[in-house]
């Protein structure tokens, strides 16, 4: 898979030009390459490229407050386009696909076998309907919160590792006459589902990875703390694990 990455960046970085500079501004708002470059990126672990570095930036900047947003948004990276007349075996060929659609009308396709040389407009199937074909340009309305593929199985575990911890405060003080310690907090926890629908969830200071840093003194004697901070880990395609922190 990274070597396979490595391959594809310079072509990645053509198509996040092309796309990105040779469209109207109403058809750049209906397109979105930077989360196809975010979830292939994070895959091979970042490798250094122009590329990524723009999408590593982009995927920083959506966990950096106000709002902390979901740091891929995989339902803006439209994988069901395909150019060919059968659909893709591998589910991440579609992501490497999903780069070269350059205009706004959708991508286009031709049969070898057809009574008329106009070519056909590119679809999407529906997992509820796979039978009924959805144009390209009506695709993004109906997959708003998850991806527009099958990537339940185990070569998308990436996407399901990574994980948004909002620490919005944790305070540590003594107060009182007796010196108490009070400490309270408020932590979320933002985590991605099995076809990268994303959700928060209450958590708490304990949970926080290891690698996180600023609250290694908590629950210690009664330090005075105050930290608020937004941090995310995840693991690639072969397990290597990384994370960033934006503390505020």
């Amino acid at each position: 898979m990274r070597h396979l990455v490595k391959k594809l960046l310079p072509s990645v970085a053509v198509a996040l030009t092309v796309t990105g500079l040779s469209l109207p501004m109403s058809a750049r708002a209906q397109t979105y390459p930077i989360d196809c470059a975010i979830l292939l990126c994070i895959s091979g672990g970042w490798p250094a490229s122009v590329p990524c570095a723009r999408a590593r930036a982009e995927f920083i900047r959506r966990i950096t407050p106000w709002p902390v947003e979901p740091p891929l948004q995989i339902w803006r990276c439209p994988m069901g386009a395909s150019y060919e007349t059968a659909p893709l075996p591998n589910s991440v060929d579609r992501i490497f696909e999903a780069f070269f659609q350059n205009n706004s009308t959708g991508p286009r396709q031709s049969f070898p076998a057809r009574d008329t040389a106009d070519p056909i407009t590119a679809a999407w199937r529906t997992p509820e309907a796979p039978e009924y074909l959805v144009p390209a340009d009506q695709a993004l309305r109906l997959v708003q919160d998850r991806a527009d593929i099958n990537i339940s199985g185990p070569e998308f575990n990436f996407v399901r590792s990574i994980r948004v911890f909002d620490v919005r405060y944790a305070r540590q003080r003594e107060s009182g006459r007796d010196g108490d310690c009070n400490r309270s907090a408020t932590v979320v926890l933002g985590t991605y589902g099995t076809q990268g629908d994303f959700a928060w969830q209450r958590s708490s200071i304990a949970a926080l990875p290891s690698a996180h840093f600023g609250l290694e003194r908590w629950g210690q004697n009664c330090p005075n703390i105050y930290h608020r901070s937004v941090f995310v880990d995840w693991r690639d395609y072969e397990g290597n694990y990384g994370f960033e922190q934006v503390n505020y």
